[in-house]
């Protein structure tokens, strides 16, 4: 009895070490990649045309052999552009899915709904949009240890653009439509009146909106009374396209400027060619760049797609190989060592340009600002860090 008893415990063993071994291996045949992204809701334009970049870069690691002699999965999920998901899909990656790096959500407000489900679990989250300064410091103006992004920050394109209106087009009174909801057009809207304020400029009309607004007449019948030169609108395009069209219509003929919240194929569609002249913002990437290996992309991107990646296919891209090229320093798979590879990383030459991670996890790199021209957004200069 007891002898038998032995060999059953001792095959039971067996069956497990054995499993055990076989889960094993299969889990770590691939490098897991945990996407969390807007594919539908309100910014689902974000969402998919990073992910679109994300895709087409892991698909060309892959086919080179992938990293550490493993290739790339990505498992993907939708946050349906709410808060809420964001949260919910960043713990489910982080823990049932075992993701050795998270990456997106696309924006602030999304990011921040995830990164604490990234952090608790010690899983580094990268996002190559959310320009918020407060997503990789957190309240006490500490360093998050396990998030970064690959784009710069609200701050510096309010700053940005600030120095453009008063120093490129050389005006002195602006006025701002913000939207009150975001964090976003929050931060922007700060950064954008302490320069120009400090250049030497006037403010001469606020006003904020709500997201999902459609009728910003009133708004727009204010700011136009206060007579200013140039108006800032730091938002997102669905809003941004209607208050743009109602400017025009009203009369309110000044230029417009934003950021890289303007980016996407829909601001055309919901503002129309002619209301968008004398439109210039704030952006990381355009296809209009005669540069190399920008030009190789383009090609290589509209050839699998059918057309010109816009700058979020290109930081989604960008992201993609970045993260590969610190897992290969890690020389591991591992979430803590790739952390420590992702604050390390130094001058990664990319598509949207050379990054190098800065203290606070925030890349270094230059600004592009685009004009509208005919109702499609041109290279009109570019400033250095």
């Amino acid at each position: 009895m007891k002898k038998s008893l032995k060999t059953l415990v001792a095959v039971v063993l067996s069956t497990m070490t054995l499993a055990a071994c076989s889960s094993g291996t299969a889990a770590s045949s691939t490098v897991k990649l945990g996407l969390n992204y807007e594919l539908s809701g309100d910014v689902s334009t974000y969402g998919a045309g990073l992910v679109q970049g994300i895709e087409m870069a892991v698909a060309e690691i892959n086919a080179a052999g992938g990293v550490l002699g493993k290739q790339i999965e990505l498992v993907k999920a939708d946050n349906k552009s709410q808060t809420d998901e964001a949260a919910n899909v960043s713990a489910r990656l982080a823990t049932r899915d075992k993701v050795v790096a998270i990456l997106g959500p696309a924006t602030s407000g999304n990011v921040k709904a995830a990164l604490p489900a990234a952090q608790e679990n010690k899983v580094p989250l990268i996002s190559a949009s959310a320009t918020a300064a407060d997503v990789t410091l957190d309240s006490n103006g500490k360093v998050r240890e396990y998030v970064f992004k690959t784009c710069f920050s609200d701050s510096f394109q309010g700053v940005t653009m600030a120095n453009f209106a008063f120093n490129e087009l050389k005006f002195t009174k602006a006025a701002i439509l913000r939207d009150n909801t975001s964090d976003y057009s929050k931060g922007l809207t700060k950064s954008f009146t302490e320069t120009f304020t400090k250049l030497g400029g006037s403010i001469v009309g606020e006003q904020a909106y709500q997201a999902k607004d459609s009728d910003f007449k009133t708004l727009l019948t204010s700011i136009k009374a206060a007579n200013p030169e140039v108006l800032f609108v730091p938002g997102y395009y669905e809003e941004v396209g209607l208050i743009i069209k109602q400017a025009r219509e009203l009369g309110l003929n000044v230029p417009v400027l934003g950021a890289d919240g303007f980016d996407s194929p829909k601001l055309l569609e919901i503002a129309g060619a002619q209301a968008l002249e004398n439109v210039y913002y704030s952006n990381h990437y355009t296809s209009s760049d005669t540069t190399p290996e920008v030009v190789k992309f383009k090609e290589a991107f509209n050839k699998k797609n059918g057309k010109d990646p816009d700058a979020f296919n290109a930081l989604g891209y960008d992201m993609a190989y970045m993260v590969a090229d610190a897992i290969k320093r890690a020389g591991a798979a591992d979430p803590v060592k790739l952390k420590d590879a992702l604050a390390a990383t130094k001058d990664f030459k990319g598509i949207t340009g050379n990054l190098t991670m800065d203290a606070f996890h925030n890349p270094i790199k230059a600004v592009t600002i685009l004009k509208v021209e005919n109702g499609v957004p041109t290279y009109f200069l570019k400033q250095q860090p």
